[in-house]
């Protein structure tokens, strides 16, 4: 009996094994988005600080808001919003008027960083292509490779940048990403997640993030350059996560 009892646990394991070989690029991101938080995204509000600026995000049936403070070199405070409306920034409470340049660019800025801290929520919109790139392992563990591209329509100045991203097999967290930019002559970064955390039932994580000079890199090679010591470390992207509330 116990022999039996040993062979169907094997048979379960090896099944709930193949089933996940099988995933699609689409499967795979949804398990991400589920395993970070998934629905929770939709009606959170959160609140952090990177590099001495103060952000907030809000979500509610489709409708968004991010925000981000600063303090400016003449003690003003200048508050960027960002939401379905479009962009507006205000200086002491005053709407400032902006050249359409600005506006772009301010609002890149302030996505760029709410993307990032709400990863991998964002992977399922319409205007995202997700292609499974293969399995690959870093410091023992197997991770699918997924990459991200974007439609022209509906994916932001930066539709052009490719994203690849490492998936947790066993848990389906997002460990590692790496993208290709082409602004400012372009570029390729890859981060590694560093001490994650779970709030309100949502994960967060900051990152270290590494570079490399060869721009002909491959995305889906960057976690074998990672564990060689390869890459150059650019940064610490640190997020001090302030209050999460979730409606």
């Amino acid at each position: 009996m116990k022999k039996l009892i040993l062979l169907s646990v094997s048979v379960l394991f090896l099944s709930c094994q193949n089933n996940n070989d099988q995933l699609t690029a689409d499967q795979v991101i949804d398990k991400a988005i589920e395993a970070a938080g998934g629905e929770k995204y939709e009606k959170a509000s959160v609140k952090f600080e990177f590099r001495n600026k103060t952000y907030s995000s809000s979500r509610k049936d489709g409708l968004y808001e991010f925000t981000r403070t600063q303090i400016d070199s003449s003690g003003a405070e200048v508050k960027d919003v960002l939401n379905n409306d479009g962009f507006k920034r205000y200086k002491n409470g005053q709407e400032q008027t902006l050249p359409d340049s600005l506006v772009t660019a301010y609002s890149e800025s302030v996505n760029s960083v709410h993307y990032f801290v709400q990863l991998p929520y964002g992977l399922n919109d319409p205007a995202v292509i997700r292609q499974l790139k293969g399995v690959d392992t870093i410091k023992d563990k197997s991770y699918y490779q997924v990459q991200v591209t974007f439609k022209q329509e509906g994916g932001g100045a930066d539709h052009e940048d490719i994203y690849m991203y490492w998936v947790n097999k066993e848990d389906f967290n997002v460990d590692y990403l790496a993208y290709r930019f082409y602004v400012n002559d372009g570029g390729i970064r890859f981060r590694a997640a560093v001490d994650p955390r779970t709030k309100k039932g949502t994960r967060f994580v900051d990152y270290i993030n590494y570079k490399t000079n060869d721009l002909d890199t491959p995305l889906t090679e960057l976690d074998d350059l990672y564990e060689a010591g390869k890459l150059k470390k650019v940064s610490e992207i640190r997020n001090k996560i302030l209050k999460v509330e979730v409606n």
